[in-house]
C-alpha cells in the first residue's frame, strides 16, 4: 500500500534586510514581505516541477501562513480547499513577543535561547505547551495514516519544530528556516523524517 507524506512547510519572510527583525509569535499577524511572497512562489514552482499534487492542505490562521499555503496552491491543476487548523498558530512568545532579537536575548540570556533553538526547550515566560504541541502533530499522523498521498502543512518554525519530537525523531536542529520545509512519511503508525529544513 502507498503510505502518505506529509509535507511541513515554514512561511515566507515577514522583514526585508535592514528590517528591525523581532519575534514574531501568535499575537502577531504581519503579512509575507516582498521577499516572503517570492519565497513562497518558489515554494509553488518547486513541489509542482516535482510533480507533487496536494490532496490535502492545511494552515494556521496568520496571514503569513495563509498567504504561503494560497500561493503553493495557485500552481497546482487540481487543489484542495486549505482547512484553517488553530494549533498552527505560532506559539506565544510571552514578554518576549515582537521585541527585536538583542531585547530577547538581554532577558532569558544566549543559552535560553540556544536551548531552544536545539532541543526545544521553551525559555521562561513563552507561552508553549511541547507535549500538547506534539500531541497535535500525532493526531495529524493518525488521521493520515490511510491517506496516501502527499498533504501539505504551512506553520511557523515554533510548532513546525515539534514534528519531529511526534515523529520520534532526536535531531539536534529542530530549526526550520524561512520557505523552507520538512518531509515525514506516514506508514500505518510509523511516521519518519524523510527530509528536514530543504529549501526549493
Amino acid at each position: 500500500r502507498m503510505s502518505a507524506l506529509l509535507y511541513i512547510v515554514r512561511h515566507g519572510n515577514t522583514f526585508e534586510t535592514g528590517d528591525i527583525v523581532t519575534r514574531v509569535g501568535g499575537r502577531t499577524d504581519l503579512p509575507l514581505s516582498p521577499s516572503g511572497e517570492a519565497q513562497a512562489k518558489k515554494l509553488a514552482q518547486h513541489f509542482a516541477g516535482e510533480g507533487i499534487a496536494f490532496a490535502t492542505a492545511r494552515s494556521g490562521p496568520l496571514k503569513r501562513t495563509r498567504r504561503t499555503a494560497a500561493a503553493i496552491l495557485a500552481a497546482q491543476a487540481n487543489p484542495p480547499e486549505p482547512a484553517i487548523d488553530l494549533f498552527l498558530r505560532e506559539i506565544d512568545y510571552g514578554p518576549d513577543e515582537n521585541r527585536p532579537e538583542d531585547e530577547v536575548v538581554a532577558r532569558i540570556g544566549k543559552a535560553a535561547l540556544e536551548a531552544w533553538e536545539r532541543d526545544s526547550v521553551p525559555p521562561p515566560g513563552w507561552r508553549v505547551d511541547p507535549a500538547a504541541i506534539a500531541s497535535n502533530w500525532q493526531e495529524v499522523f493518525a488521521g493520515l495514516r490511510d491517506e496516501a498521498g502527499a498533504h501539505l502543512v504551512v506553520t511557523s518554525n515554533g510548532i513546525a519544530r515539534f514534528a519531529l519530537a511526534a515523529a520520534g525523531d532526536t535531531r539536534t536542529d529542530a530549526k526550520l528556516a524561512t520557505g523552507a520545509y520538512g518531509v515525514i512519511e506516514i506508514d500505518g503508525d510509523i511516521a519518519r523524517v524523510r527530509d528536514w529544513n530543504r529549501s526549493p
